[in-house]
């Protein structure tokens, strides 16, 4: 838990992002032992905020009867921030691209409300002592400092807009503070990466609809988000915007060719940008090749060993086919099944194909820092929408990530910066432009 004795100084030395460094005592980790090594980057990790700017939820999980108080199975909850040291989770309101008719997007529309809805609830209703909404980078620094988590929105995919602009400012209003304009698959507002699959678009890029919800983001305070629309969508909303922009939850193509990872022509547009990308832990992002390997080793093994024990592992066409609660008592004792031979089975899978783990993950980070520049890059999970790699496999491991930066050399003000320090600069600089886009300045 973060303490009150952040001092303004101490704000400023940790997140500041202007290209002048900061006098930094250099530490030699090379010489420390594994305790001392430890040590060290648990220091940097309890002082430093924490911020993962991709969380999914399921409402479900949000009710008096059910919720993040709890130690649940999902990858976030209030006790596996505080049990990792993540300090600020962005919960996503997420919709499935659907129908571009009035019908769908009525159906999307109160789907984001259910969502909207929720977070608001958690943090407002069922546990306001240890959750607080932020809107703006000082509310973060105040809600750390005062020992609370914080919480914050993004919206993944714009289709809930449906035809109604006004919808942006409604969501800027209830907390977002950043939107993509597609997921998978082409909305009303923008050509998704799923295109490649098929060289099939709808916009070549942006719609005209779409050019008028980048300029309403812009007005009002909203980051763009890169993560899922295509190349080309993505290339034409730089251009368009008056304030940078991120990737919520995307790593770097050159590393790993997958449609939902930035080229080096993205990233490089987006360093001139002044934007962020958010390096993500998903596994088939971060090392396709790896984790492909590693799942059909662990469905081999899982099969042998359930045959083994007379647990039946059931086909994803199976799992389809059952009714809600049938799938639910399904997932459940496949659940006990996996934690009852997690030992074995993570022995005899990582024995001949080891899983994509953390230092696969910061390699992508390595990567991106050498292309465009620290001050432009940060991290992400995706948690509890696929995410998470072998020793970052939920909020309770969040440290690891930061001692894993520390081995990489790594000071205390970069991993600052990649934390939270860049994402925050580029939403007080969205924000910034929004004022003057307001006042008539810009």
């Amino acid at each position: 838990m973060k303490r009150i004795f952040y001092a303004a100084a101490t704000l400023a030395f940790l997140w500041s992002c202007d290209s002048t460094k900061k006098e930094e005592k250099t530490v030699d980790v090379s010489t420390m032992s594994e305790a001392e090594l430890t040590e060290y980057a648990k220091g940097i990790h309890d002082r430093v905020i924490t911020l993962d700017t991709h969380d999914d939820i399921n409402t479900s999980n949000f009710t008096t009867e059910k919720n993040y108080t709890e130690r649940l199975s999902t990858q976030v909850n209030l006790p596996k921030m505080e049990e990792g040291g993540l300090d600020v989770a962005w919960f996503v309101v997420y919709t499935g691209q659907g129908e571009l008719t009035e019908e769908g997007y009525a159906k999307a529309y109160e789907n984001a409300d259910d969502k909207f809805k929720a977070i608001h609830r958690l943090c407002e209703e069922i546990a306001p002592n240890d959750i607080e909404l932020a809107y703006t980078s000082d509310d973060v620094r105040r809600i750390v400092a005062a020992g609370k988590k914080v919480a914050m929105i993004g919206v993944e995919n714009g289709y809930p807009i449906g035809t109604n602009i006004d919808r942006v400012k409604e969501f800027y209003d209830r907390g977002a503070r950043y939107m993509s304009l597609a997921h998978n698959g082409h909305s009303q507002l923008s050509d998704s990466n799923t295109g490649e699959r098929d060289t099939v678009w709808l916009h070549n890029g942006l719609s005209d609809l779409g050019k008028e919800v980048i300029a309403e983001m812009n007005k009002w305070g909203i980051m763009i988000d890169l993560s899922h629309p295509s190349k080309e969508a993505n290339m034409q909303m730089m251009r368009l915007s008056k304030a940078p922009v991120i990737a919520s939850h995307s790593s770097a193509r050159t590393m790993n060719d997958h449609s939902r990872n930035l080229d080096d022509e993205q990233l490089m547009m987006l360093k001139e940008n002044g934007g962020v990308v958010q390096t993500v832990a998903f596994k088939s992002y971060v090392n396709g090749e790896k984790n492909s390997a590693n799942s059909a080793k662990r469905r081999e093994v899982e099969g042998r060993i359930a045959e083994e024990v007379g647990f039946e592992l059931k086909e994803r066409s199976d799992i389809r086919n059952m009714n809600a609660e049938e799938r639910e008592a399904y997932f459940a004792a496949y659940s006990g099944f996996q934690e009852g031979q997690a030992e074995r089975i993570a022995l005899e899978v990582n024995e001949v194909a080891p899983a994509v783990n953390v230092s696969d993950f910061v390699d992508h980070v390595d990567y991106l820092v050498n292309k465009i520049g620290l001050k432009h890059v940060g991290i992400s999970s995706d948690f509890d929408g696929g995410g998470g790699v072998e020793g970052w496999a939920d909020a309770s491991e969040t440290f690891n990530v930061t001692l894993e930066l520390v081995k990489r050399g790594y000071t205390e003000e970069e991993i600052g910066m990649l934390w939270s320090g860049n994402l925050l600069r580029v939403l007080d600089e969205t924000q910034a432009v929004a004022e003057k886009i307001q006042a008539g300045e810009l």
